[in-house]
Order: structure tokens, then sequence, then C-alpha cells
């Protein structure tokens, strides 16, 4: 498992739409998975959005750490996972992260538009990836 920053290699599978699942843990030391939505940033931080009344946001608001796991989505034995700490939560002001994760994945407007979401940014900490029969390389 390689430190914080990620290669080429990795950041092209992370910039493509594919399918991820989340882990958070719970008070009491529980794992908890989900599938999830991200995006890369520019400053190589991941993006989540997700509703304000989660379990996963009240996991991440006492633990502050998070791992994702992104499957390439025409072959799953090329991922990446990532393990990283929260650096922000805000509320998503006007819907527009999570219309930008929606226009990634959909290519439309998140359609729900009822519900108050929060956007997460999570610090890449360490990360390991898996392509092709080999491992990623920083």
């Amino acid at each position: 498992m390689s430190e914080n920053s990620l290669p080429e290699a990795a950041l092209a599978i992370l910039r493509q739409p594919n399918p991820a699942v989340m882990a958070t843990v719970t008070s009491k030391g529980r794992p908890v998975s989900v599938a999830t939505w991200y995006l890369i940033e520019d400053d190589g931080r991941v993006m989540l959005c997700m509703n304000a009344d989660r379990a996963r946001l009240k996991h991440l608001q006492s633990n502050g750490f998070v791992s994702l796991t992104v499957l390439a989505a025409n072959d799953f034995g090329t991922h990446i996972s990532i393990q990283g700490h929260v650096v922000s939560i805000e509320p998503d002001e006007g819907l527009a992260d999570i219309d930008r994760l929606s226009r990634h994945f959909l290519g439309k407007d998140y359609p729900a538009r009822d519900q108050p979401l929060v956007t997460v940014h999570v610090a890449v900490d360490r990360w390991f990836g898996w392509s092709g029969g080999r491992l990623l390389e920083a």
C-alpha cells in the first residue's frame, strides 16, 4: 500500500464513473459498507455526497475515517482502494455537488431535489491498486 499521492494510472481509473463501495465504522466498531458515487477532485481529494440523515454520515462525524474501493466497470480485477480521513463536511447548497456527481455517473442532474444533502471531502492517506494481475506502482 502506498502513501498519499496517486499515480496517473490510479487517477485514470478514479476519473471514470466506476462502481464504488465506501466503508465506515460504527461507534461500536462494526464495519459498514455501502455503494456510493465519488469524484476525484483536482487537488487529489475524494468528494462524496450523502443525505444529511444517513448513518454513514454519523459514522464519519464521530470517527472521521473512510475507505473507498473503486472497481473498473469493465474489469473487476482492476481496482483502487483508498483509506482516508474526512477534511470537511458541508451542506450541499443548491445541490451543486450531487449534480456534479449525477452528471458524471448518469449524464444529468440529480432527480431527487427534496432532501438536504451534505458534501464530504476525504484526503487520501494510503491507497492500493491492482490492474492486469499486477500492483499499480506509485
